[in-house]
């Protein structure tokens, strides 16, 4: 069921943009629910909440992880493995029969048609199915009891792993379940999205939107169908040519009821295609909608069963549409019987190649753009607030028009989407939104005077607290700024910007612009009071590293005894430990963390022109360094970053007042350098990108 149509107490509609996100963990599903399952299923509970067996008494997987709500655990509702159900028919319990086909969805006790719609559309996908169901599962060879999905959350996909325990009463299935009785991928889909939610409870409501960016990774727009387009059939062949997955439904009358033409009200369907269709009268042009409980069709003109128009076309052209006049879900009917039958059409945009080969779509380009609302840096709030100008920014080239463009000629079409992540994860309730304005004509960042001047060429209509607001459009070829914003400044939250182009347009984050300051072009000479002289710092290493070798203690208590006689006299109280590991495996050659005489004396080296830097920067001589002096101080020790690594460095490694000390910026220095480095001796050639194993990966990052 679409989510708005779950009432509260009340009878009240719930805000059409809430969103059910919850972590699936020991706390949710608690020692009381972990107990009652282990009890009902005889297998023994577990000793305590810390240490929670996942092996029954008979050696299969048991997921003491799922959420049990009250609907679960009523009376009458056993929880049986796939084998159990069907002991009873003699028939073997089977992950796939035939295929997996949109008629292996029938609903169950939960009103979750909005997950179903979703499903049903992976099934019209294969590829899209293989990313969601891995094959190669089953019943029979290598079954320990449990299956795995992956669901797209926030970037990236996860693997969601659970148990095969489903709930059932008097042997039947409660909810989603195949009309094959051995048949359970769709039921074992069903239990891991309602794990990633937070439980079955989790799925009694919700829009096929969601379901669809859990799917698919793509990117999702409600639109109105009486807004859309006049020419409504090159709109929506320029989205199916896309890829895009479409979803509609009529929400104006009662719940699952009909209306006089077989429309179920407040129930999703599919829009799969348009055609011209040629008849004996002229030609035509249909869309193809499916019903994904694969029964109750439309009734109305160009029905399967009521449509006499049939009877004007060809055996030959009925046949390359690929129509069935059956009770099957899925039917035909005119643009003008769309318009009036729906209300609203969700549009599924793709963000990868998925089609098959030799497929006549052409998908949209994605670019994805992590960051972070850093309060007091980069979370500026709306325009009204007077500190726009710190959230962060993007430079966006439109260099390359489209090839066949929904919009007017020489335009260049685009679908930007703006995700707070981990929204309900963390109780967060942030009002979101999206501003596009025209680059500067000598610097892509926008000033303060800059956004003072010129408004905005194109924004989402308000800021919302929906998870995921959509900005689709279209503007001429030009270089312009996009700046994610939240409604309010130094709110703290993080995003994932996703921006859909034709290939050849592209996002980048947007450099932050240096300070036109003298001390920029001074040469940087060494500061003789800040450290020892090299005579007194070999007294040093002899002093500490007795076997000729420096480790990171010996070089925390060298640099220690270094700081405390000079101008940075007091900053050594914000030395660590772990700061000077860090510094030692910089140098490190031989991954013995440890250093020799002459590997200590190049890490010398750079202490001293880092802390020359550090000095000269540090204009109020706090031995701290201001946000803003950070990005400069970078720069001349050769490191130019953008805004989005600016908004990580603000997170990590800066104290509670933004400021970063002295140790902190050596620290930081050599983080930098380090990741810097690693990633030039991968990339060789110098393509801007690298390819690395899982094992190079984790010694890369473990190790430095």
């Amino acid at each position: 069921m679409l989510r708005s149509l779950s009432l509260s107490s009340d009878g009240s509609v719930p805000p059409p943009d809430d969103d059910v996100d919850s972590v699936c963990s020991d706390e949710l599903l608690g020692s009381q629910s972990r107990r009652w399952l282990a009890d009902m299923l005889d297998l023994g509970a577990p000793a305590d909440s810390g240490s929670v067996h996942t092996v029954g008494r008979d050696g299969l997987f048991v997921d003491y992880h799922f959420s049990l709500g009250e609907l679960d655990m009523r009376p009458g509702v056993e929880w049986k493995r796939p084998k159990e159900i069907c002991s009873s028919s003699g028939l073997s319990p089977q992950f796939i029969v035939n295929g997996a086909t949109r008629l292996d969805v029938r609903q169950g006790e939960l009103n979750d048609c909005w997950l179903l719609s979703a499903i049903a559309s992976l099934c019209v996908h294969p590829t899209l199915l293989k990313k969601v169901v891995p094959v190669g599962q089953n019943f029979q060879e290598g079954y320990n009891g449990s299956f795995t999905f992956n669901f797209w959350q926030y970037g990236q996909w996860e693997e969601v792993r659970i148990d095969d325990l489903l709930p059932t009463q008097k042997n039947e299935l409660l909810y989603l379940s195949s009309p094959e009785k051995n048949e359970f991928w769709s039921s074992l889909l069903e239990k891991a999205y309602a794990k990633l939610k937070g439980g079955y409870r989790a799925l009694d409501m919700g829009f096929p939107h969601e379901a669809m960016v859990d799917m698919t990774g793509g990117i999702t727009e409600v639109l109105s169908v009486s807004s859309l387009p006049k020419d409504l059939p090159r709109f929506l062949r320029h989205l199916l040519a896309k890829g895009a997955l479409i979803n509609c439904a009529n929400c104006r009358g009662p719940l699952e009821q009909k209306t006089d033409l077989g429309i179920m009200f407040r129930h999703a369907y599919s829009l799969t295609a348009v055609e011209k269709v040629n008849t004996a009268h002229g030609a035509v042009i249909l869309v193809r909608i499916l019903n994904p409980w694969g029964n109750t069709e439309w009734e109305g003109p160009w029905s399967d069963f009521k449509g006499p128009e049939w009877n004007t076309v060809s055996t030959e052209e009925q046949r390359r549409l690929g129509r069935i006049s059956r009770e099957d879900g899925e039917f035909w009917m005119a643009v003008s019987d769309f318009r009036c039958s729906f209300e609203i059409m969700e549009v599924c945009h793709l963000t990868e190649n998925l089609s098959q080969p030799g497929s006549s779509m052409q998908p949209w380009c994605c670019t994805l753009h992590h960051g972070n609302w850093v309060p007091h840096v980069s979370a500026g709030g709306s325009p009204e607030w007077g500190y726009f100008w710190q959230n962060p920014q993007f430079c966006f080239d439109l260099l390359k028009a489209d090839r066949n463009p929904t919009a007017s000629e020489n335009s260049c079409s685009f679908v930007l989407a703006l995700m707070q992540k981990h929204q309900r994860r963390l109780s967060i309730d942030l009002h979101i939104g999206l501003h596009i304005y025209q680059a500067h004509p000598k610097n892509r960042y926008l000033s303060q005077e800059d956004l003072k001047s010129h408004p905005p060429v194109l924004s989402t209509p308000r800021d919302t607290s929906r998870r995921e607001v959509v900005l689709r459009g279209a503007l001429p070829p030009g270089h312009y700024v996009i700046i994610p914003f939240t409604s309010k400044p130094n709110q703290q939250g993080a995003f994932l910007l996703r921006v859909l182009t034709e290939q050849g347009n592209t996002t980048t984050p947007a450099d932050i612009p240096l300070p036109q300051d003298s001390s920029l072009s001074k040469p940087l000479c060494p500061n003789q009071e800040a450290l020892p002289s090299t005579k007194v710092v070999m007294q040093l290493f002899n002093k500490y590293c007795k076997q000729g070798f420096c480790k990171p203690m010996h070089l925390y208590k060298l640099l220690t005894e270094a700081i405390q006689g000079g101008v940075l006299k007091g900053s050594e109280t914000f030395l660590a430990l772990e700061h000077c590991k860090s510094l030692v495996v910089l140098m490190d050659s031989q991954g013995t963390a440890r250093l020799n005489w002459g590997e200590f004396v190049s890490l010398w080296d750079k202490i001293r022109m880092w802390t020359d830097i550090f000095l000269v920067f540090d204009k109020n001589k706090s031995h701290f360094l201001e946000y803003q002096e950070v990005a400069p101080a970078l720069h001349a020790a050769g490191i130019v970053v953008d805004d989005s690594v600016m908004q990580l460095v603000g997170l990590r490694y800066t104290e509670p007042n933004l400021t970063i000390s002295y140790p902190g910026f050596l620290y930081l220095l050599m983080k930098l350098e380090t990741m810097i480095h690693k990633f030039q001796a991968h990339d060789m050639v110098g393509m801007g990108s690298i390819t690395i194993s899982y094992r190079q990966w984790l010694q890369m990052t473990m190790y430095n």
